[in-house]
């Protein structure tokens, strides 16, 4: 049995979910792990029974035999990361969201990869739960009819503990706030499920948290379609997360997804559908998963490897993760201006990745 063989930069909070899906797939291989904190490559490292490094030139060095290369390393440091990691030993890449932080470092890695004839792999695993695709396949399929308002309601709770716990966190260089980091999935889902965007317009705050970024941010989106959409985000819930959800109202009815992390049907209401199939779908639907990243990362590693493996279309490439970067540089750059902002743009006053 063919298998793929995986080498992971960055043994921080997100680098779990990797490594408990990539052993469990029968395909999949863990090589090595590696990390620039010596005790935190150690402490994985000997968990999961591989070798690990503090640098990853060493890494791949050592290992050859590595064909991707998960980046799971602070935001900012991804772009320049993949740009070196795919000139240089010529592997395909999985990248954490965001991509990047800023659209020129997207870009400049979108042409590294293509260049290299190599797989760019950007984490949008939110696109994988279950409720989420019940709803994409409502869009698609036009029962909902003209969309009218589409909004995602982010409420968790960030405390200064967790911004203390990295260097990197709640900085402009490496991080962005709480729209780049904890909303980055559900303004994916926004894009992806209504449409493209025409404009934004937002304001941002920081409330509780001392830290250089937002901790709390409201945006109204013009959808090329006509539809509005607005996305409310912030770390600011306390003492626990509360929710991360998205919610659709059109002509023919009204789909909201609810839980933690966008996981639970909650409202399923389409005009004349008989009151059992709504019953069975908001049962069927149900999601309950054990923490904030939900379970859409094992269905999104299992199709990277099936990918490798049989050359199948890509989960999410980079061209597609550069739209939602985007339209979060976007934001930014409304929030600097105090303007509304039209894409396509090319951002001047986003202090992203700076």
């Amino acid at each position: 049995m063919k298998k793929v063989l995986f080498g992971l930069i960055g043994c921080g909070r997100i680098s779990t979910r990797h490594l408990e899906v990539l052993t469990n797939l029968e395909n999949a291989n863990i090589v090595a792990v590696c990390d620039i904190i010596p005790e935190r490559a150690e402490k994985v490292g000997k968990k999961y029974n591989v070798k690990y490094y503090t640098n990853y030139d060493d890494m791949l060095t050592a290992h050859p035999e590595i064909e991707v290369v998960n980046i799971l390393t602070p935001s900012g440091m991804h772009a320049a990361q993949g740009i070196d990691i795919a000139k240089k030993y010529k592997k395909h890449l999985v990248i954490e969201k965001p991509m990047a932080l800023r659209l020129e470092e997207a870009d400049a890695l979108i042409n590294a990869c293509y260049e290299n004839n190599l797989k760019l792999f950007v984490v949008k695993q939110n696109r994988y739960n279950l409720p989420v695709q019940k709803l994409k396949e409502a869009i698609d399929s036009g029962i909902l009819g003209k969309i009218a308002l589409a909004t995602v309601r982010v409420r968790w709770c960030r405390t200064n503990d967790y911004y203390k716990s990295d260097e990197w966190r709640g900085t402009w260089k490496y991080d962005g706030g709480v729209l780049t980091n904890q909303a980055s999935h559900h303004i994916d889902l926004l894009q992806w499920l209504i449409g493209p965007i025409e404009s934004v317009i937002a304001k941002t705050a920081t409330c509780l948290n001392n830290i250089e970024v937002e901790d709390t941010a409201g945006v109204v989106l013009k959808f090329n379609n006509g539809a509005l959409g607005i996305i409310e985000a912030t770390t600011c819930a306390r003492p626990i997360d509360l929710e991360g959800s998205i919610s659709v109202l059109a002509e023919n009815g009204t789909i909201e997804i609810a839980g933690f992390a966008v996981n639970k049907m909650k409202t399923w209401l389409i005009k004349n559908e008989p009151k059992e199939k709504t019953e069975k779908i908001l049962k069927e639907y149900a999601e309950n998963p054990p923490n904030v990243y939900g379970f859409g990362h094992y269905q999104y590693l299992k199709n990277v490897v099936d990918c490798i493996i049989n050359n199948t279309k890509i989960p999410v490439d980079g061209i597609e993760g550069r739209k939602s970067l985007e339209l979060i540089n976007a934001i930014y750059e409304s929030v600097e201006t105090g303007k509304e902002v039209y894409l396509h743009f090319k951002p001047k006053h986003c202090r992203l990745g700076l």
